[in-house]
């Protein structure tokens, strides 16, 4: 009978989370919209940009939004990018939303589902870019169809770019209105949808993450070459052998240690939340000078590792040209990830020097995937500071749908087109209400997933966060 009981009280109470759930007035819109985007194929190989900003267009023209405020533009047919305005009383300047609609591959016998239609099962939604990134897409969209429709008058204008190319090909869509036209997208700050800041650990919300900064993503090619030879005779300078101790010795490089006001504050709370040895080492760390120990324990987390330390890892690797023949050459491609404040160009002669072997030729990758001599003059800029015009409607509107949920500013360790907008004077920062659990986290991999209630939950704390900021 207790058993009996206890099953219809957990019966029970998941109605009731329905029934709140049921509650937020755009669920059926929002569904839609992220449907429509996610059956939209929008890969590099095949997709077409353009096809969801006339999708996404045409549904803000029948919310209401002239067509002086919806622009569709791009560098060719496939890859034009969406900016879309909702006009304020001018008080404060304009913030941008943005986010890229492009996807990446997906190979249909790698899922137990159709990669391009959208299927919901087990609490579940399913299809490439759930997580990354169209269930932000969708809710920017459904957030401004929905401010629109109520007739809301913002303190600022409020901004909208959807755009193409972030995870992969030559048309980057921020990069490319920023160079063209930043009359359309010029900000005072910029709200990055592109991640998940509800961080939960199996199935309980641990903080809510805004990240603040971000590493610069740069790639390096590294070459070795030779005069070959036939394989039956060996000589001691094999190209392959000479790139692979190059490696090795990068291997077992460290990068130095460093904290910037992003992180130190990152740590400081964290500290507040971990317990035990761990909470000790993140106090330690913050000390003057740090404790190096606690450092080095901390950075055997590969988390951690990449919070405090540039990284530099090899991701490709090729050498020679014949099964029975020496070796006349041998390529890796080493990515790093570089804290902010510091140029690639710095980076590139950090590692020359870590090779030492002036054999192995160290060039730049270039987004169009040319290589250089040198790495261009950009670097990851130092965070800017908090804005109470962020902050205070973010913590209030967070505790009202997490209470006792901490707000912790962090550094991201990824890449995002953060990048652009933060070099050109606009501090950006990711806030989604999107809850994804540490161990669910399959964003570029198979069977990519968003909870259901985690959809429509963020989709309702976007709406409230905007117009929270925008009201002041």
């Amino acid at each position: 009978m207790r058993r009996l009981l206890s099953s219809l009280c957990l019966l029970t109470l998941a109605a009731i989370v329905r029934d709140a759930r049921a509650a937020y007035p755009t669920d059926a819109l929002a569904h839609d919209i992220f449907k429509e985007l996610i059956e939209i194929n929008t890969t590099d190989s095949v997709g077409n940009i353009t096809t969801a900003s006339e999708a996404m267009a045409k549904r803000l023209r029948a919310a209401g939004y002239a067509d002086a405020d919806i622009q569709i533009l791009g560098p060719n047919e496939r890859k034009r990018n969406l900016v879309v305005r909702l006009r304020g009383t001018g008080k404060h300047r304009p913030v941008l939303l943005f986010g890229h609609t492009d996807v990446v591959e997906a190979r249909r016998e790698d899922w137990s589902t159709d990669p391009f239609k959208f299927v919901e099962k087990d609490g579940y939604f399913y299809g490439r870019g759930t997580q990354d990134m169209k269930s932000g897409d969708a809710i920017m969209v459904t957030t401004l169809m929905r401010l629109k429709q109520e007739k809301f008058k913002p303190s600022r204008d409020i901004i909208l770019i959807l755009t193409a190319d972030e995870e992969g090909g030559k048309s980057n869509g921020v990069d490319w209105l920023f160079k063209h036209h930043r009359d359309l997208v010029d900000a005072e700050f910029a709200i990055n949808h592109d991640g998940w800041s509800v961080i939960s650990s199996n199935g309980k919300p641990q903080f809510f993450d805004l990240t603040a900064t971000e590493k610069v993503y740069s790639d390096f090619q590294l070459t070795t070459a030779n005069r070959g030879g036939h394989s039956s005779e060996p000589t001691p300078d094999n190209a392959i052998y000479q790139l692979v101790d190059g490696l090795a010795r990068l291997q077992k490089y460290e990068f130095p240690f460093e904290l910037n006001a992003v992180t130190r504050a990152f740590y400081e709370k964290m500290a507040t939340v971990e317990t035990g040895e761990r909470a000790a080492d993140m106090r330690a760390i913050l000390a003057d000078p740090p404790d190096m120990a606690a450092v080095a324990r901390l950075s055997k987390d590969p988390l951690d590792h990449s919070t405090l330390h540039t990284t530099c890892v090899p991701t490709r690797l090729e050498g020679g040209h014949a099964n029975n023949a020496l070796p006349q050459r041998a390529l890796a491609n080493v990515n790093c990830r570089i804290l902010p404040g510091h140029q690639p160009e710095s980076i590139r002669q950090e590692i020359i020097k870590v090779l030492d072997d002036p054999g192995i030729t160290v060039k730049f990758v270039a987004d169009n995937f040319e290589v250089s001599d040198t790495a261009p003059d950009r670097k990851a800029y130092p965070p800017a500071p908090l804005s109470p015009a962020i902050m205070q409607p973010l913590e209030k509107v967070v505790a009202q749908f997490w209470p006792g949920l901490k707000v912790i500013p962090s550094q991201s360790s990824g890449a995002t087109d953060g990048i652009y907008i933060n070099a050109a004077g606009i501090p950006t920062f990711v806030i989604a209400g999107i809850d994804v659990d540490r161990g669910d986290v399959r964003a570029h991999g198979q069977d990519e997933r968003v909870g259901v209630e985690s959809f429509y939950t963020g989709n309702e704390f976007f709406y409230e966060f905007l117009k929270a900021m925008t009201s002041q």
